[in-house]
This record gives C-alpha cells, sequence and structure tokens, in this order.
C-alpha cells in the first residue's frame, strides 16, 4: 500500500539515500527511512505538528519543504 502514498523528503537532503521519507494520508502521518523504505512508522497529526513546533529554529508553512 506505501506505492499509493506520495512520499516527500527534504530538498536539502538531494538525491542522497540518507533521509527521512514523510507522507500525508488520510489516516495520520507516515515516515520512514530512505534506505530502509519497507519499514514505516504511523504518526497522528497532532502528534506530528507538535513534533515540528518542538524543533528549535525551524519554521514550517503547509506545502513547502524545508
Amino acid at each position: 500500500m506505501t506505492q499509493a502514498w506520495a512520499w516527500r523528503k527534504s530538498s536539502k537532503s538531494a538525491q542522497t539515500d540518507d533521509c527521512v521519507e514523510v507522507a500525508c494520508t488520510g489516516a495520520g502521518i507516515r515516515v520512514r527511512d530512505s534506505k530502509r523504505r519497507g519499514d514505516v512508522i504511523a504518526v497522528a497529526p497532532a502528534a506530528w505538528v507538535s513534533f515540528l513546533r518542538s524543533l528549535p529554529g525551524a519554521s514550517f508553512a503547509r506545502g513547502t519543504e524545508s
């Protein structure tokens, strides 16, 4: 089922496979390592927003990459 999700990663990771990928689904957020794509962590939307807000110096806008 993961093929149907639109996985995204930071534009700062260039073309390397050393990054985290994120997909928004109808059931919440999915997170995976770009090297181990079969292992996926499911995160509730509220928990994901809380995590993003806890990052030092980070600012996020919907629809943009950072």
